[in-house]
């Protein structure tokens, strides 16, 4: 299960700089709390999923079914 950033640089740097001024939370999700910290909780459990392939919600990460 290879998970990659994002190939777009630009994404990857802004992403980033959200994290950051969230204290690592996610900056594309409105609450706090530890489900939404990265890695959300909400990507973990895609990356459990052997089917799933394709970016977490804010386009940081991608997953690879390979």
């Amino acid at each position: 299960m290879p998970i990659r950033l994002n190939e777009n640089a630009e994404v990857v740097a802004m992403i980033k700089q959200g994290l950051k001024e969230k204290n690592g939370y996610c900056p594309c999700r409105r609450e706090q709390i530890e489900d939404n910290k990265c890695i959300c909780k909400e990507f973990r459990e895609q990356m459990a999923d052997p089917d799933f392939e394709g970016y977490c919600h804010c386009m940081l990460y991608y997953k690879s079914k390979e």
